[in-house]
C-alpha cells in the first residue's frame, strides 16, 4: 500500500517539470517577437487590416509584430504553415471567410482542418461588397437590373474576382434570391474586369468597396447597393441590397485572429482581449473603415459561432450553385 503511494506521488511530481515550462511560458508570453502570417500577398484588404491591427498589438504586447505574408493555393499555403507550427503563441493566422469556410468546402484534399487545426482567437473585421454595374446597361438601382435580367434570361454576365472566391458566391446567392439567370465570368481581380464592365461586356459584379468607390464617383461605373446588413458609412447614400427588395440578403467577408490549436488558453485569451480593446478604439475604427471594413471584435466563441453560421449558408450556395473550382 505504501509503496504503490509513493509511486503514484513520484508519478505526479514527476509530471512537473514538463508542466512548468507550458505555465512559464503562457506566464511570460510575449518575450520576443510576434508574427501574423498572411495568406495572401501584400496590398489587398488582408494586408491592410492585418498591418493596421498589427502596429496596435506591438504597442499593446511590448513586442514586434512581424507580417509575413504568404500568398498562394487561395490561402491554402499559409493556413496549412500556422497549422502546422510550434503552439508557443509566438505564430498566428490572418484568416479569412475564404481560408476557414469557402476553401474548405470546395477542396476536401486540404492539409489542414478549420475545425480541428486551429484556436479561434477573435474576430477582426467584416466588409461588405458593392454591386456595380456596367454604365452600358440602363439599369441605375437594383430593382432595374433585376427586371432587366428577367426580361433577358442570360444575357446578361456577371463577373467576380474568381471561381469560388466570396464575390463569386455573392453573386450566386443574388441569382437565386432575385430568381434571374446570368453566366459567370471569373477575372484574378475585380479590378481587372473594369474595362469590360466600362464597355457593357459584363453587365454586373460584386465587389470590393474600396476599389469601386471611386469608379463610382468618377461616374466610370454604377453603384447600386450594398451588401451588408446597415448602410456603409463610406457610402451613406448607396442602399443595402436588403433594403432594395431581398431581405435578409448579407454577403459580406470577414478577417479574424487564429492559432495552432494546441495554443495555450492563456495567450489565446490575452491576444483575444488586446484586440478586442484595439478593435473598439475610434482610430482603430477609423483606420478599418478606410478600408471598407467594420470592426469586429468579440470572444473566441462568438467567432466560431460566425464560422459555423456561414460555413451552413455558403455551403449551401456552393451545392446549389454546383460551384467546383480545379
Amino acid at each position: 500500500m505504501r509503496a504503490t503511494l509513493r509511486f503514484k506521488v513520484y508519478r505526479w511530481w514527476a509530471l512537473l517539470p514538463a508542466l512548468l515550462p507550458l505555465a512559464s511560458t503562457a506566464q511570460n508570453w510575449p518575450a520576443r517577437p510576434v508574427r501574423i502570417v498572411l495568406p495572401f500577398a501584400a496590398g489587398g484588404s488582408t494586408d491592410a487590416v492585418a498591418r493596421a491591427v498589427g502596429q496596435k498589438l506591438s504597442e499593446a504586447l511590448g513586442q514586434p509584430v512581424a507580417i509575413d505574408n504568404r500568398p498562394g493555393a487561395t490561402g491554402a499555403i499559409a493556413s496549412e504553415h500556422v497549422a502546422r507550427s510550434t503552439a508557443d503563441g509566438y505564430t498566428f493566422l490572418m484568416a479569412t471567410i475564404s481560408t476557414h469556410v469557402i476553401l474548405p468546402i470546395l477542396n476536401n484534399k486540404l492539409a489542414y482542418d478549420p475545425g480541428k487545426d486551429f484556436a479561434l482567437v477573435s474576430l477582426v473585421a467584416r466588409a461588405p461588397n458593392i454591386l456595380i454595374a456596367s454604365p452600358a446597361i440602363p439599369a441605375n438601382n437594383m430593382r432595374e437590373l433585376i427586371a432587366l435580367a428577367k426580361e433577358k434570361p442570360g444575357a446578361l454576365t456577371y463577373a467576380s474576382s474568381g471561381t469560388g472566391g466570396i464575390t463569386h458566391l455573392i453573386g450566386e446567392l443574388f441569382k437565386t434570391s432575385a430568381g434571374i439567370q446570368a453566366p459567370h465570368a471569373p477575372y484574378k481581380t475585380g479590378v481587372q474586369a473594369v474595362p469590360d464592365l466600362v464597355s457593357g461586356r459584363i453587365a454586373w459584379i460584386f465587389d470590393s468597396i474600396v476599389w469601386s468607390l471611386p469608379q463610382i464617383r468618377a461616374g466610370k461605373l454604377k453603384g447600386l447597393a450594398i451588401t451588408s446588413k446597415e448602410r456603409s458609412p463610406l457610402a451613406p447614400d448607396l442602399p443595402t441590397v436588403a433594403e432594395s427588395g431581398l431581405p435578409e440578403f448579407e454577403g459580406v467577408t470577414w478577417f479574424g485572429l487564429v492559432a495552432p490549436a494546441a495554443t495555450s488558453k492563456e495567450i489565446v485569451g490575452r491576444m483575444n482581449s488586446e484586440v478586442d480593446k484595439i478593435l473598439r478604439s475610434t482610430e482603430m475604427k477609423d483606420k478599418l473603415a478606410a478600408q471598407g471594413a467594420e470592426a469586429a471584435g468579440g470572444t473566441p466563441e462568438e467567432f466560431a459561432r460566425v464560422v459555423r453560421e456561414d460555413a451552413a449558408k455558403w455551403g449551401k450556395v456552393i451545392r446549389d450553385a454546383g460551384v467546383k473550382i480545379e
